[in-house]
């Protein structure tokens, strides 16, 4: 039985790996160069899946992105001129994570901007809630009306 449990723990750690699609025809004879082209291609997003990395990706394109990306820097490009390469090409979207730029800020402050909205308003809400919520005291002439009512209610039975 143990044995049993031992395999499949095995079996989900190796399944839960990543998978890289990348072929070896494409990996680069030195070490260094392949690593940073690796790093870059986990960055940039596959236009055909478009939640996948080039990395993770099996489309057509993305294998002519990964080669794009090796080819660029076996010509002694830098990271950032690999990217900023792609981005004029194929603009901000190949990026999965865009730059903090004028044109991209309403991307990176949506999320925050928007739990701040939802967070003020479930104040107000509670705020609001509260203040409906309190019993304001009789006065006493509504006092001494519920007072005849009962005594009304009372004499009927």
């Amino acid at each position: 039985m143990r044995r049993m449990m031992a395999g499949l723990l095995a079996f989900a750690l190796l399944a839960g790996s990543p998978v890289h699609a990348v072929q070896p025809d494409e990996i680069m004879q030195d070490p260094a160069k392949e690593a940073r082209a690796r790093n870059l291609s986990k960055e940039l997003r596959c236009m055909v899946c478009q939640n996948q990395s080039i990395d993770d990706s099996d489309a057509p394109l993305a294998r002519d992105l990964r080669l794009l990306v090796r080819e660029r820097i076996a010509g002694g490009e830098s990271d950032r001129q690999v990217l900023d390469f792609l981005v004029a090409r194929y603009g901000e979207f190949v990026l999965l994570k865009p730059r903090l730029e004028l044109h991209t800020l309403l991307l990176w402050l949506l999320t925050p901007l928007v739990l701040i909205g939802g967070a003020g308003a479930l104040w107000w809400q509670t705020r609001r809630r509260k203040s409906h919520d309190t019993i304001a005291a009789l006065t006493v002439e509504e006092e001494a009306r519920i007072e005849r009512l009962l005594q009304a209610q009372d004499k009927s039975k």
